[in-house]
C-alpha cells in the first residue's frame, strides 16, 4: 500500500471545530445528511488540492478563506489540518499546517511542519516553516517558501520528503456526476479518474490495456452483479470524442445489444464510476492514487446493489486506502463491516462531531447482536461523545510525537 493516513486532526474547518480520529484501510463516515461528513472529506481534499495546485486555488474553489474557516462564537481566524502517516518503507511521521485569515480575504500559512520519525539506521527528517521563514530543518532548504504557499511543494525536491508529497497530493476524491459521464468526453490520458467522472471513458480504455484487460474484466464482472444483463463495458471513439459502450442482454434476443453511455440510467453510470474509482489501483507497476474518498457510493443505486458496492470497497481497500461517506443501512449491512471500519458523525447546534461509535453500539457490533446497518436504522449509530471531547481537548497539530 502507498502512504497510509493513520489519523487526521482537523481544527476550525467549516463545521468542524475540532476532531482527531484514526483512519484504517477502509473507513465509513456514517451520519445523516447535513451532519458534516462531506466537510471531513473536503478537508482531506483541501490538502491534496493545495499540494497539486496552490493554497490560493484551493481556497478560491471553496469560496475563499471566509467560507472555509469555521464561523462561531469567538470567531476563529485560522484553521489547521494534521495527517499522521506511514510511508511505504514503514517509516511514520506527520504533516501539518495552520492557515490564518488576514484582512480583505488574504491569508498566510502561519506554520507548516513535517516530521518523519527516526528509526533504526535513520535519523529524524523534519522541517518547520513559519510565515515563509524556515525555522528548523534536518536538511538545507535551498529557497525560502512564500507566505501563502505550502513549503512541502518546494521541499519535495529533497528525496526524504518526496514520498510524503507524492502520497498526499495523489489522494483522489469522487462526487460522480452521471451527466458528465453520459456526455461525449474529450480525449484524456486516462491515468486517474476525474472527480466528476468526466474522463471515465479514457480510464476504461486504459484499464482494458492493463494486464491483458483483467482490470476492466473485474469491473465488468462486478457491474453485472449490480445491473442485471450487463455483458461487458468498453471504450469507444466517436469522431474526436470518447464514450462508453455497454453490451447488455435484452429479452427476446439471443445476442446482447449495444448501448452508449447516453442511453444508460444514472444508477448504472454512477455504479460504473464507483467501481472504476475503487479498482483503478495499480497499473503497469505504478500507484496512481494513495487514498480514495467517495461521497455516498450508494446514491441512485437500488438497495440490492449496495452489497456489491460494499464488497468491492472491501476488496479494493486491500490495495488502496478508502474513506467513504454514507447514510445507507443497506451498505452497512455487509457481514464483513466491523466497528473499526466506522466513524459516527452527528451535528450539535451546527457543529460537527466525529468519533468512534458509542460504546453500546460498539459492543453490539463486536458481539454480532446487530449489523452496522441495523444500528443505523434504529438511530443507534452515534458518536462516542466522551471520546470526541477528550480527543478534541488533547488536540495539538504540531505535537512532535506519533499520534
Amino acid at each position: 500500500m502507498a502512504v497510509l493516513i493513520k489519523s487526521a486532526q482537523i481544527k476550525n474547518y467549516k463545521s468542524i471545530a475540532g476532531c482527531r480520529v484514526r483512519l484504517g484501510e477502509l473507513t465509513f463516515l456514517v451520519g445523516p445528511n447535513g451532519s458534516g461528513k462531506s466537510n471531513f472529506l473536503d478537508a482531506l481534499r483541501f490538502v491534496a488540492d493545495s499540494l497539486s495546485t496552490t493554497v490560493e486555488n484551493a481556497l478560491r474553489d471553496r469560496g475563499g478563506i471566509q467560507s472555509v474557516r469555521r464561523r462561531s462564537r469567538g470567531h476563529p481566524t485560522h484553521f489547521g489540518i494534521r495527517l499522521d502517516f506511514m510511508l511505504p518503507n514503514g517509516r511514520e511521521g506527520f504533516y501539518a499546517f495552520k492557515i490564518g485569515a488576514e484582512p480583505e480575504g488574504a491569508f498566510v500559512v502561519q506554520r507548516e511542519e513535517c516530521r518523519i520519525f527516526a528509526e533504526l539506521g535513520a535519523s529524524e527528517d523534519f522541517f518547520v516553516v513559519e510565515e515563509g521563514s524556515v525555522t528548523g530543518s534536518s536538511s538545507a532548504v535551498q529557497s525560502a517558501p512564500e507566505r501563502d504557499r505550502l513549503a512541502l511543494v518546494a521541499i519535495s525536491g529533497l528525496s526524504e520528503f518526496r514520498p510524503v508529497y507524492e502520497g498526499l497530493r495523489r489522494m483522489a476524491f469522487y462526487n460522480l456526476n452521471p451527466q458528465r459521464i453520459r456526455d461525449l468526453q474529450d480525449p484524456d490520458p486516462g491515468q486517474v479518474l476525474a472527480r466528476d467522472g468526466r474522463n471515465l471513458a479514457a480510464v476504461i480504455r486504459e484499464l482494458g490495456r492493463t494486464g491483458n484487460g483483467s482490470m476492466l474484466h473485474d469491473v465488468s464482472e462486478h457491474l453485472k452483479a449490480v445491473v442485471p444483463g450487463i455483458v461487458s463495458v468498453e471504450h469507444r471513439t466517436i469522431g474526436p470524442k470518447e464514450t462508453i459502450e455497454f453490451r447488455q442482454q435484452v429479452a427476446g434476443d439471443e445476442n446482447p445489444w449495444r448501448f452508449l453511455a447516453e442511453n444508460m440510467s444514472d444508477g448504472t453510470l454512477r455504479a460504473l464510476g464507483i467501481l472504476v474509482a475503487a479498482l483503478q489501483g495499480n497499473r503497469n507497476g505504478q500507484r496512481r492514487v494513495s487514498l480514495i474518498g467517495l461521497e455516498e457510493p450508494e446514491m441512485a443505486l437500488h438497495p440490492g446493489a449496495t452489497e456489491v458496492i460494499a464488497t468491492v470497497l472491501l476488496i479494493a481497500s486491500q490495495n488502496v486506502q478508502i474513506v467513504a461517506t454514507t447514510h445507507s443501512p443497506e451498505l452497512l449491512d455487509h457481514k464483513e463491516i466491523r466497528e473499526d471500519h466506522l466513524l459516527a458523525v452527528s451535528a450539535d447546534r451546527g457543529q460537527t462531531v466525529i468519533a468512534t461509535v458509542a460504546p453500546a453500539a460498539k459492543s453490539a457490533l463486536r458481539d454480532r447482536l446487530y449489523s452496522a446497518g441495523e444500528l443505523l436504522s434504529h438511530g443507534a449509530m452515534l458518536p462516542d461523545i466522551e471520546a470526541a471531547t477528550q480527543s478534541s481537548s488533547q488536540m495539538d497539530l504540531f505535537r512532535a510525537s506519533p499520534d
